[in-house]
């Protein structure tokens, strides 16, 4: 079912410290609820829609907040260490407003249609691209899923799996092939309401259980002629060279959403290390030597993270990108520090750090989801060799 709002649109606020804590201690509320039960987190989506957050990444021409990437890390971030799932749902929303490659080729009336949807609090949108046989198609192959001409536009049929946000998203946009006699390939927009649609609930995760991650067939699902927002030959899809604007977006926002993860085990760690005053030391835990080595090598990696994020971020709103294997890299060591960083507070702990009362290990099997995200590490790592070996 798609998320469902009042119709009157809020402008998005001024970015400020204030509201980053409300976002987080608000989401917070339901995050254990949400994982536990593996459920959309509709009141989440709600909060933030109110607050006015859906569309800060729309333009202004269409009353959207046009945020810089930093603005929407920064909220990305909050959210995140509130209740990641939220923040991965809402991460593909700004993506698609925030980078302008993946727009640039839809009719005007139709991005207007979704941009304003936003503003509003609605419009939610995701990328359908997985499939069962195909996998990812970021290692190449053509989608299994067929979109075929038809009198009033297409009738889309496959099916995509980790659909991420699939139960409350209001947009689809189905990764497909035409069914002509030389295929092209690519998005079809595709409303989450239309007829043919069948929303599997098989996602049954370690991690990240609110962004039900369903499985969704489609059967013959019509979607209008204008809806074949980017559609081309395969050759085509070929990365622009100097174009690093969508990799931006998809390693910043991944890096910065398992980096409030980890934040948030951080901040339950130190509560927990003051609060524990064991009978045979009538002092607090954060009082020990080792324990205060092992936080400060947290808060290390934590501190690396930021420095490689902000950074990256100003640079690319000051109009300087770095290449992709340099956002990449970012991604590829920051979830690394994100995980290493929750470990450490699993090894402080011990059993209390594993038991589903406290969040501790609700936040461990968060970040160890940062893992499968695309570009994986084998990806990351042949390119850097490869660029560094001049091959």
């Amino acid at each position: 079912m798609a998320t469902q709002f009042a119709p009157e649109a809020t402008r998005p606020p001024v970015i400020e410290a204030a509201l980053l804590d409300r976002i987080t201690a608000t989401l917070s509320e339901s995050a254990e609820q949400i994982d536990r039960e593996g459920r959309f987190p509709a009141e989440a989506f709600a909060f933030l829609r109110e607050e006015g957050l859906i569309g800060l990444t729309v333009a202004p021409q269409y009353g959207g907040g046009g945020a810089s990437l930093g603005d929407a890390l920064k909220v990305l971030g909050a959210v995140a260490k509130g209740e990641p799932s939220t923040a991965l749902i809402l991460f593909m929303t700004y993506s698609y407003h925030a980078a302008p490659a993946k727009t640039r080729s839809w009719p005007a009336g139709v991005y207007e249609r979704l941009a304003r949807e936003a503003v509003e609090g609605r419009g939610l949108i995701g990328g359908l691209r997985v499939e069962p046989e195909l996998g990812t198609p970021v290692r190449g192959g053509l989608p299994a899923t067929v979109a075929r001409r038809t009198a009033d536009g297409w009738a889309i049929t496959g099916t995509k799996i980790y659909s991420t946000g699939s139960t409350g998203l209001d947009w689809f946009a189905v990764w497909a092939k035409t069914d002509e006699e030389i295929p092209r390939v690519g998005n079809f927009l595709v409303r989450a309401d239309s007829p043919g649609i069948e929303i599997e609930p098989v996602w049954d995760h370690l991690g990240m259980r609110g962004t039900v991650s369903h499985a969704v067939h489609f059967t013959d699902t019509p979607t209008p002629l204008a809806h074949a927002v980017d559609v081309r030959a395969p050759s085509e899809w070929a990365p622009t060279p100097g174009d690093v604007s969508q990799a931006a977006w998809n390693a910043l926002s991944i890096s910065t959403i398992y980096d409030g993860a980890a934040r948030a085990a951080r901040d339950w760690l130190v509560a927990y290390l003051n609060d524990r005053v064991p009978a045979n030391l009538g002092a607090s835990l954060a009082t020990l030597p080792r324990v205060q080595e092992k936080v400060g090598e947290i808060e290390a990696l934590l501190q690396v993270n930021r420095t490689l994020i902000e950074s990256a971020a100003a640079d690319i709103d000051a109009g300087t990108l770095p290449s992709a294997n340099a956002l990449n890299n970012i991604k590829y060591v920051a979830t690394g520090n994100a995980i290493r960083a929750v470990e450490i507070g699993l090894e402080l702990t011990g059993n209390p750090g594993l038991t589903r009362k406290n969040p501790l290990e609700r936040h461990y099997r968060d970040v160890l989801c940062s893992r499968i995200h695309s570009p994986q590490t084998d990806t990351i790592l042949v390119a850097g060799g490869r660029a560094a070996l001049g091959v």
